[in-house]
């Protein structure tokens, strides 16, 4: 096993947060080893500072973004904190359709990874507007910094287990059989969300227009303070006035910093 010291931690863990702003503590040291391992030895590194060497001198970006596929966590599932997407659909999506003057509605899930947040929010979308939705753009942006989990996320694929959660009329028609243990998003959610790369520590977003509702869940557990404060004031900055932000129930804003007002648990506004 190749062991990591102190300092080879600390550069570590200083070039992610740089760079992700994924904050790793001390007790992480293992997981990190962990995660890293055998992607050392398929690379015929003996040291972590080999490693740290390779990666600071790649200049085609795959080597990072090796790692980052291999340091984060992707946990997520259908309707995990179902609240929010009744909200989404009580609330969010008539207030939206009352007020939006050109049918397009802006719609972002900025840490997608797998899948099912994003194309929850499509089915819930598809179901709201119905035979209308011909007339609306309703397509969600799905982001996250993980390739590899983008690429699970784009094909849809999830067991019966996974899909239990959801409404029976959705399993019905928004889901076909893929094999004898899993099911497929079908085409028509499929293609009502956008998946792209994206990594939250960018200066500058590069979006052309604002944004209606952005999701950020359980994701800014992973930052500190400084890097929360600057990315809800990116958000902030991208949003529409009257636009929703989500977070996960775990995380929470500074009043006395953020613009947002708080509406409820995880959720606010632009005001």
């Amino acid at each position: 096993m190749i062991t990591i010291s102190e300092k080879e931690f600390q550069l570590l863990t200083e070039y992610i947060k740089e760079n992700y702003g994924i904050h790793l503590k001390k007790e992480k040291q293992a997981f990190v080893t962990g995660r890293l391992h055998n992607l050392l030895t398929q690379l015929n590194f003996t040291s972590f500072s080999e490693y740290y060497d390779y990666l600071i001198k790649d200049k085609t970006g795959s080597a990072s973004t090796v790692l980052v596929d291999k340091i984060t966590t992707n946990h997520t599932y259908f309707m995990r904190e179902a609240e929010h997407f009744y909200i989404f659909r009580d609330e969010v999506l008539p207030y939206l359709k009352s007020t939006s003057k050109d049918k397009d509605l802006r719609i972002w899930c900025a840490a997608s990874s797998s899948g099912e947040e994003p194309y929850t929010l499509a089915m819930i979308l598809d179901e709201y507007f119905n035979k209308e939705k011909l007339w609306w753009d309703t397509k969600v942006l799905a982001t996250d910094i993980s390739t590899s989990i983008l690429e699970t996320a784009k094909q849809g694929i999830y067991s019966k287990d996974r899909i239990e959660p959801l409404p029976n009329n959705w399993k019905l028609n928004y889901f076909t059989k893929y094999n004898e243990d899993n099911f497929m998003v079908n085409e028509k959610i499929r293609n009502e969300v956008i998946y792209r790369k994206f990594n939250l520590m960018e200066n500058v977003f590069p979006f052309r227009k604002k944004f209606h509702v952005i999701f950020c869940r359980n994701v800014m557990i992973y930052f500190d303070t400084n890097t929360k404060d600057n990315l809800i004031n990116k958000f902030y900055d991208i949003m529409e006035p009257g636009g929703y932000l989500f977070i996960g129930h775990s995380e929470s804003l500074n009043r006395e910093k953020t613009k947002f007002k708080y509406i409820c648990p995880a959720v606010y506004r632009k005001i």
